[in-house]
């Protein structure tokens, strides 16, 4: 369905960094952004929309999260890292069906659509109907199964193979964390990563005791222990990365890893701040993620843009640091980047898949619109998106949700919470 967005503000990437907007009219063909200066002479289009009053911008791209874990929303809080994950998250995982992920994921679309996100990175499990979902919902991740034993690995060749073409989900292996996978079982993954042309989606250093543990087991921090056996490439998406020493940040920088950065969830679960500043400084390609719902507690990238555009300012004595522009740039084109689609998604351009999210500037916390670049990281909620489309079929407006049917899964979460004993 030809559409155009009229007489909108729209956030363009300016070439020496940074960013502007400029009123213009989008032209969206095909799934794809066709003009970016009006309606082509001779095209048509089936529907307009008034773009009066609303920012137009790249949807948002959250580059690590673990989706069905919305059925652990609020379930698991206030507790020490290793208590949350080994003692409260993981026995309730194992009380779950296959289709509980299909309900989860619906439910973790509908709020990333509400909040502007149109592309994620996910690492779970029962990945079939994950990746049902997504395509039921006409929506777009990139998927990684969690291995961490011979059949964890066998079930995610299958999945990648039976997916192979899909228009709705791409894929990377994910070693789950070297504190779960042991230095042989990486090099089979890495391995088979390079046989299948995949990345690889990843936890690292995420909390002190991780890396107390992997000195005293293997002599040596968990990223060098990972550069060790492949596991770091330019197809690497790192998550969390909160403890890491100069080394470290050395050996990231070199490999030409991506960082995947998740404010919230580390100060959440105590584990404290990533060195972002440095890794930038280093040259290293910093993203944004929210981790998954039973940690964040949300999915809204907003929360974890606005968090990043202010933490480090906070923690360097630096106001500087970390700019709007900066955390920005993390969420469009830096994740766009570490997912392999630099030259798809993550900017407003012609031929760019239309992954976009209308903002409206109207509302109480975004007036006056004295600087809509600055508002976005510090003012906006991502409440105040009214549209968010993938590959130019609209997925949200104004509450609705034309491809999710939002009651059924109201009622389908429900049920799980109460099966797996989160409902008396």
């Amino acid at each position: 369905m030809p559409i155009l967005i009229d007489n909108v503000q729209a956030m363009f990437e300016v070439p020496q960094g940074g960013f502007r907007v400029e009123t213009t009219s989008v032209y969206i063909k095909n799934g794809k952004i066709a003009s970016l200066d009006g309606l082509p002479e001779g095209e048509r289009f089936t529907r307009r929309i008034d773009g009066a009053g609303k920012l137009l911008i790249p949807g948002l791209i959250n580059c690590h999260t673990h989706i069905p874990m919305t059925f652990l929303r609020n379930a698991a809080d206030d507790l020490k890292f290793h208590e949350w994950l080994f003692g409260r998250i993981i026995p309730l995982e194992k009380k779950l069906e296959p289709e509980d992920c299909y309900w989860a994921t619906q439910l973790g679309l509908m709020e990333m659509l509400r909040t502007g996100t149109t592309c994620f990175s996910d690492m779970y499990f029962h990945i079939d109907h994950i990746a049902r979902a997504i395509t039921d919902a006409k929506a777009y991740g990139v998927l990684s199964r969690g291995v961490t034993s011979e059949q964890c690995l066998r079930e995610a060749l299958d999945e990648i193979d039976r997916w192979e073409g899909s228009d709705h989900v791409n894929f990377m292996l994910a070693p789950h964390a070297p504190y779960t996978c042991d230095p042989d079982y990486q090099r089979e993954i890495v391995a088979e990563a390079a046989r299948l042309d995949v990345g690889i989606h990843t936890h690292i250093s995420e909390s002190e005791r991780e890396v107390k543990e992997s000195w005293e087991q293997h002599g040596k921090s968990p990223v060098t222990l990972m550069d060790e056996t492949g596991i770091l490439t330019p197809r690497t998406v790192a998550a969390h990365c909160v403890h890491l020493d100069d080394r470290d940040i050395e050996t990231l920088a070199r490999r030409g890893v991506h960082v995947a950065h998740n404010p919230v969830s580390n100060l959440k679960l105590a584990n404290g701040v990533a060195p972002v500043p440095k890794l930038r400084a280093a040259g290293v390609n910093v993203t944004i993620g929210t981790d998954g719902p039973a940690s964040n507690n949300t999915m809204n990238m907003f929360r974890d843009l606005s968090l990043t555009a202010i933490l480090h300012k906070g923690v360097t004595g630096d106001p500087e640091m970390v700019t709007a522009d900066q955390a920005l740039e993390m969420v469009w084109a830096n994740g766009a980047r570490a997912l392999g689609l630099s030259d798809s998604i993550g900017k407003l351009a012609v031929g760019y898949r239309a992954d976009l999210a209308l903002i409206d500037l109207s509302v109480p916390n975004l007036q006056p619109a004295n600087d809509p670049i600055r508002a976005l990281a510090y003012a906006a909620t991502g409440h105040e998106v009214a549209l968010t489309m993938v590959g130019g079929k609209i997925l949200y407006e104004d509450g609705e949700y034309p491809t999710i049917d939002m009651e059924r899964v109201g009622v389908e979460v429900e049920a799980i919470c109460r099966r797996v004993g989160l409902r008396g």
